[in-house]
């Protein structure tokens, strides 16, 4: 099993670009405070709800609004180049699509997500729905827990 990391450095500047071609072909201006929306979640190494998104945001530039950042959210989610993932008991949360299959563990004392894929773990869903007589054309995995021990 392998820890999943979200793509810094070059990968961001890229998605980047991205983000902000996909706004222009959907008629959006590309502002400042989009600008700076699109920069905090293709560089962010967890998942920002919008109001997280919006709160950095606006601390670099006071007029970034939240229905801008919600906007600008939900374009990029049906455009497919973001996800939003709305976890147990906790706002909607956004990450990057980047096109690979990952799982989620969410810390339920802290909140944080943990991104992680296990070849095992797909296998066996393979296998349990081939013995069920389906093929699996879409599936999503939440684990929720609490830490045991101190790492």
């Amino acid at each position: 099993m392998e820890r999943w990391t979200n793509g810094m450095g070059g990968e961001n500047q890229a998605r980047i670009a991205d983000y902000e071609a996909i706004l222009r072909r959907s008629g959006m201006r590309l502002t400042r405070p989009r600008k700076i929306i699109i920069a905090i979640l293709a560089e962010s190494a967890d998942h920002p709800d919008a109001l997280e998104i919006f709160r950095q945001a606006s601390a670099e530039d006071t007029s970034v609004s939240l229905s801008t950042v919600y906007r600008t959210m939900k374009v990029l989610e049906e455009k497919g180049a973001i996800q939003r993932h709305v976890f147990e008991g906790g706002p909607a949360r956004f990450e990057p699509d980047r096109g690979e299959h990952h799982d989620h563990l969410i810390d339920i004392e802290t909140g944080q997500v943990v991104e992680f894929r296990s070849d095992r773990i797909e296998r066996l869903q393979e296998e349990i729905a081939r013995e069920l007589g389906y093929e699996i054309v879409s599936h999503r995995l939440e684990l929720y827990a609490k830490r045991v021990g101190k790492n």
